[in-house]
Parts: structure tokens; C-alpha cells; sequence
């Protein structure tokens, strides 16, 4: 089931995500997820959007939040949607749920009159960008680094 993530029930349920997920906090912080972590999912978006209008989704397997996802309008043109984040437990992992879940943000961007879906991905996470190419994504030629992180971060594009 995906639903939208309520701020004030779900959050000990993300909290208890992005610990299973830890993974890909070490890889982009070097360090587990924590509260700041916790409170990007609910808060967390793009330049120049409307977090009001962003969508927090949860992906549900059995009762137990196993995915987020971070759906913004606006970004980078006006007409187009952005994918902040997308994070699924490494135990809900390759077994056809990321593709399951793109399927449903996709439909929500359709529904939205948004003409393309972004993302970005880590230079260092070869998996993800794996993923995102399977998914339709290509590479937009946008690139940028991060000091804070020492990461650098391709964005990528996939026309609806």
C-alpha cells in the first residue's frame, strides 16, 4: 500500500526506516540517519517549491513502512516534478517494490500535467543510478558538487 505519510503518526515509522536504511546515509553523510534526517523527509525539497504542495509518501509492505518517497511541483521549470528522495529498506530491496512505487509516483506526476519527472543521483551510488536507467532515467548533463558532503550528484530527467 502507498500512502501519504502523516507528520506527527508516521514519523516514529520513518525513523525506524531510514535506521534499516542506514546504508545510504553512510554512503551520502558517512554517518547514520538522525533526527535532521528524520524531520528532511516531512520538511525537505527543492529550491523555489512549495513544501505545502509536496507529497511524503510511504510504502507500506505488511503494515510496516518499508519506502518514502519525496514528490515536489515546480522544480527545476515550473511545469515539472522533482523526486527528492526515494529510500526503500534494503530488505524491500530488488524485488520489484522501487519499480512498483515509481509506478505510482509517476502516475501522480501524469496526474499533475507535470511533463517530466527529475531526480538526482550520487556519483558514488553506481546501484541507484543502475536502477534509475532501468527505471527510463536519463542523464541531463547537470551535475553539481557538494562541499558539505564531498559528493557530486547528476540529475536526471524521464519524460511522462
Amino acid at each position: 500500500m502507498i500512502r501519504a505519510l502523516d507528520p506527527a503518526a508516521d514519523r516514529p515509522a520513518v525513523a525506524a526506516l531510514l535506521t534499516r536504511a542506514q546504508d545510504y546515509y553512510q554512503l551520502w553523510l558517512g554517518r547514520p540517519p538522525g533526527p535532521a534526517e528524520v524531520e528532511d523527509v516531512f520538511t525537505n525539497g527543492p529550491p523555489g517549491c512549495d513544501p505545502a504542495a509536496s507529497q511524503r509518501l510511504g510504502l507500506f509492505l505488511d503494515g510496516t513502512l518499508n519506502g518514502v518517497a519525496e514528490l515536489s511541483f515546480g522544480f527545476p521549470e515550473p511545469d515539472d516534478a522533482y523526486l527528492g528522495l526515494m529510500i526503500l529498506a534494503p530488505a524491500a530491496r530488488s524485488q520489484g517494490h522501487g519499480a512498483a512505487f515509481l509506478a505510482d509516483i509517476e502516475s501522480r506526476v501524469r496526474a499533475a500535467h507535470a511533463p517530466q519527472l527529475y531526480l538526482a543521483v550520487l556519483q558514488a551510488n553506481p546501484r541507484g543510478a543502475a536502477f534509475w536507467a532501468r527505471m527510463g532515467f536519463k542523464p541531463t548533463g547537470v551535475s553539481r558538487f557538494d562541499a558539505d558532503t564531498g559528493h557530486t550528484s547528476h540529475r536526471l530527467v524521464k519524460p511522462l
